[in-house]
């Protein structure tokens, strides 16, 4: 059962009860992520996010660290360009320590300077951690080439330059100006119960409030066509392709989770049995949409060595130009589909799956969908929405393509078109 609630305060709730169960998963999603910073706040979303566990009033950092050990569950935070999420799982009889934990860090954490200049430390080492693997990376100079200039083009984790600027006062500034509790949704479930878990969340967020928040409005960024080739000592050459993608909310999401399917999501698909299966050229090689409040990309990501790197692209544009022009056979489309449907049904085994599912239908669509609406849906995608989807995306004036490794620009320059 499905249950929507709104505290005191305005912050919303939305529950689902399995009492089947013996877990429960809850997370406090803010609507506020790397995309919502000024300037000179790049990245602070992403240190506020670690800094939430480095000590309250009442706890230190390492007596958090050992409540939560001690829980034997799980507890942590994600920072993303939208939103920033601290969440819990634990067994059902230990939700109530799980909100208090959650809580005392959301609302009573400290900021200790010292605590700073340690976590500071820490986030400049993932930071060096992203630029060590290449695949991230090549994802990460992708993103900030195709979308040049927007807010939605920054790292999360910001830079070496912005994070040694953050300190005490910017991050209390930040948390000031865009944590409003109209911006928060705490999603829960498994098993718990419902008269139970709203009182203990009034109480224990109840008294969270805030007065002159200033959350700018979001601008959708425009797409910036480019061939950027970054050389680097690696021994294989780390390939992103992309193309306009779609928005959260927009009607035509099922179509596209039938079309990434297809072409590059499984070992059934296209580009995974053309480019890995029958020629070898690479051992990871995939597609992926990435969706926003109002805009996305897609983009196709392939590991290969420098001698095929301008073969795999080459063949990455035929599948996508086959998709375009040919039309789908009736039994791929329903292995497609089957694929999907099978993927969902088997999420919603994990109430973490469930928590997330909540709490992001309520923040882009605020509303509840069945996984029956769901299924509907992807059931009534055709094959010549699909084409078509494939037309709007896969234009030759949005294509993007990054390189990461031992070559150059001549091998691409003559590439891109469709």
């Amino acid at each position: 059962m499905i249950y929507k609630r709104v505290l005191e305060n305005g912050i919303r709730v939305v529950a689902e009860k399995i009492p089947a169960v013996r877990s429960v998963a809850i997370g406090l999603w803010v609507r506020i992520g790397s995309r919502d910073e000024e300037k000179d706040e790049h990245g602070i979303s992403h240190f506020l996010e670690h800094m939430f566990f480095k000590g309250t009033a009442r706890r230190n950092a390492k007596e958090i660290a050992l409540e939560i050990d001690a829980l034997g569950g799980e507890m942590n935070a994600f920072t993303g360009r939208e939103t920033t999420t601290f969440y819990a799982k634990v067994l059902d009889a230990h939700l109530p320590k799980a909100i208090d934990l959650l809580s005392d860090n959301f609302l009573h954490s400290q900021f200790d300077p010292l605590e700073i200049e340690r976590e500071r430390q820490v986030v400049l080492e993932e930071i060096k951690m992203v630029e060590d693997d290449p695949e991230d990376w090549v994802h990460e100079l992708h993103v900030k080439e195709t979308w040049k200039g927007h807010l939605l083009s920054r790292p999360i984790l910001g830079t070496p330059h912005t994070v040694s600027a953050i300190d005490r006062d910017k991050i209390l500034h930040f948390i000031k100006r865009t944590y409003d509790p109209r911006e928060i949704v705490i999603a829960v479930a498994g098993c718990f119960s419902m008269p139970v878990l709203m009182k203990q969340l009034q109480s224990a967020f109840g008294t969270f409030s805030a007065n002159g928040t200033h959350i700018h409005p979001r601008v959708a960024p425009e797409i910036q066509p480019n061939l950027q080739v970054k050389k680097k000592a690696f021994e294989q050459v780390h390939l992103c392709l992309g193309t306009q993608g779609l928005a959260h909310t927009d009607p035509k999401r099922y179509v596209l989770y039938v079309l990434n399917t297809l072409l590059g999501s499984g070992m059934s698909s296209r580009l995974f049995q053309e480019i890995r299966e029958q020629r070898g050229w690479a051992y990871s090689i995939y597609s992926s949409p990435q969706s926003y409040q109002d805009a996305g990309l897609f983009t196709i990501y392939a590991g290969t060595s420098p001698d095929k790197a301008g073969k795999v692209v080459d063949l990455v544009l035929k599948e996508l130009k086959k998709l375009k022009t040919e039309r789908i056979p009736r039994d791929e489309l329903s292995r497609a589909k089957d694929h999907i449907k099978g993927g969902m049904m088997l999420g919603m085994e994990s109430t973490s799956n469930r928590m997330c599912r909540l709490a992001k239908e309520e923040l882009y669509f605020g509303r509840h969908f069945s996984l029956d609406e769901v299924l509907e849906e992807i059931d009534k995608v055709s094959a010549r929405q699909v084409n078509h989807l494939a037309n709007t995306l896969f234009e030759r004036k949005s294509l993007s393509l990054t390189a990461l490794g031992k070559i150059d620009s001549s091998h691409f320059s003559k590439k891109l078109s469709l």
